[in-house]
């Protein structure tokens, strides 16, 4: 199951895609019972937790058996997506270096870490796929890219095992943990540079946990302007999710929305030697394994 949230310029809402067409939620309900309890947001819905999943496979079903589906579906190109979660709780928790080959494209051997490495970006960040990314000119001068697979928390936990780590999880998502490498650099910590308003595409939908067999082991690439820059796979994680759940989780509850950015693999611009930084109208496309596409440009 995939879920967005979307608008089609009457309303925002949360929508199930299936076969690039997406069932608006709140009014399938409506139309079955004349009542809707389905919640507006995204991050309502998944603090419902199973009852949502249960709810929305219904509706789905009651649509197909009442054969309503071009009433309801609307085709995803007629629609404008927005970040899944559009406005975050809390700061996007990121995992840094978390594969070896970018640690050492960044440093050297010494850089890869022997434990979980973690910083945020500001909930201001997040922007949509397909939206225009500011390019910050007066700012920065060194606007990078990485590509990232990211995990949506779906309930309250503290203390998780690792073993249990799966269970806590809502979904996945693609996640764009753009970077002002000079702003990171020069103030000696990660967060400002991370933290520049709509820096940070995610989408473009949330993958239910139920339909990724094995997010540890997903194929990923970054393309800017088309070239490949990025190639690698999550099997290659240092830290895998359920380790990374589990260390954020023992001092420290998370809870349902929380997004976990899991590191980005080599091939970001400033790791190449010149630097291939982002300039004012590059196109970065960013690709996961049972995922999808995540789309966007720099402003020119």
């Amino acid at each position: 199951m995939k879920f967005v949230t979307a608008t089609d310029n009457q309303e925002v809402f949360v929508g199930l895609v299936t076969n690039s067409k997406v069932l608006p939620l709140r009014r399938a309900e409506q139309k079955k019972s004349q009542e809707v309890n389905i919640p507006e947001t995204m991050l309502e819905c998944i603090e419902l937790g199973e009852k949502f999943i249960e709810t929305a496979q219904s509706l789905a079903t009651w649509v197909e058996n009442a054969q309503l589906e071009d009433e309801l579906y609307i085709p995803i190109e007629e629609l404008t997506l927005l970040a899944p979660i559009p406005r975050p709780k809390k700061n996007i928790f990121c995992v840094g270096k978390n594969y070896v080959e970018h640690a050492i494209e960044l440093g050297s051997k010494d850089d890869i870490p022997e434990h979980v490495m973690v910083f945020t970006k500001a909930p201001t960040t997040v922007t949509a796929p397909n939206a225009v990314v500011p390019n910050y000119q007066d700012v920065t001068s060194e606007l990078d890219y990485e590509g990232e697979l990211a995990v949506i928390i779906g309930k309250k936990g503290k203390g998780i095992p690792k073993e249990q780590a799966f269970d806590y999880v809502f979904g996945y998502t693609i996640l764009n943990d753009m970077t002002a490498r000079d702003l990171q650099s020069r103030h000696k910590q990660f967060f400002l540079g991370k933290s520049l308003d709509n820096t940070c595409p995610i989408g473009p939908w949330i993958v239910h946990s139920s339909a990724m067999e094995n997010p540890n082991h997903l194929q990923i690439q970054t393309r800017v302007n088309g070239e490949l820059r990025q190639n690698s796979n999550t099997e290659n994680f240092i830290f895998p999710i359920e380790e990374v759940i589990s260390v954020l989780s023992k001092g420290m509850t998370l809870e349902p929305g929380d997004i976990i950015a899991t590191g980005t693999p080599a091939g970001v611009g400033k790791g190449f030697k010149p630097p291939r930084l982002l300039h004012p109208g590059d196109e970065i496309e960013i690709v996961i394994e049972g995922i999808g596409t995540l789309r966007n440009k720099v402003e020119l």
